[in-house]
């Protein structure tokens, strides 16, 4: 099962890691102090968490037919929840910059591969592991694109009123 073996894989690789599963079989979380996954101060990954990313690309794109296994990784951010996300290159980002990239490097599916900003400590980063049915992700993305385009069409400006009639008016 995918989240058995996630679980062996930050027990028995990154022994700081804090594993909860959320829902059985469907969500699982897992918290790791961002130094213990890059180098201090740095958006560099550490050499020795290069099997943990391995063995997270393999668990990930093991996905039987019709399942879906997608990572999300969230890094915190000390900007406050309503503050906007900050401008320009901040070590949290380039930090969840080089996480895509060493997974897409590395044969990570990119359909199953999210990362983020999350407010809150910058010293942790928290990853998802899901497990979805690939009908549940296109209804998913189906309802995006749907509210996407009442968005639009919400924000469309309004239309113009009709052109006034050629024809003379009845007084």
């Amino acid at each position: 099962m995918f989240q058995e073996e996630v679980t062996g894989i930050f027990a028995t690789l990154l022994r700081v890691a804090k594993v909860q599963v959320v829902q059985p079989g469907r969500l699982m979380r897992v918290l790791i102090p961002s130094d213990s996954l890059f180098h201090v101060g740095e958006a560099r990954i550490r050499e020795a968490r290069y099997e943990l990313l391995d063995r997270i690309v393999a668990a990930v794109s093991a996905r039987p037919p019709g399942l879906r296994f997608d990572v999300e990784f969230l890094i915190g951010t000390s900007a406050a929840p309503a503050e906007p996300v900050p401008e320009g290159q901040t070590l949290e980002i380039a930090r969840a910059g080089s996480f895509a990239r060493e997974m897409h490097d590395r044969g990570a599916p990119l359909d199953s591969l999210a990362v983020a900003l999350r407010p809150g400590d910058a010293e942790s980063v928290v990853i998802r592991f899901y497990v979805r049915t690939v009908e549940e992700t296109r209804l998913r993305f189906r309802l995006l694109e749907e509210q996407a385009e009442e968005g639009l069409a919400a924000d469309a400006p309004p239309a113009p009123p009709p052109a006034p009639s050629a024809q003379p008016q009845p007084q």
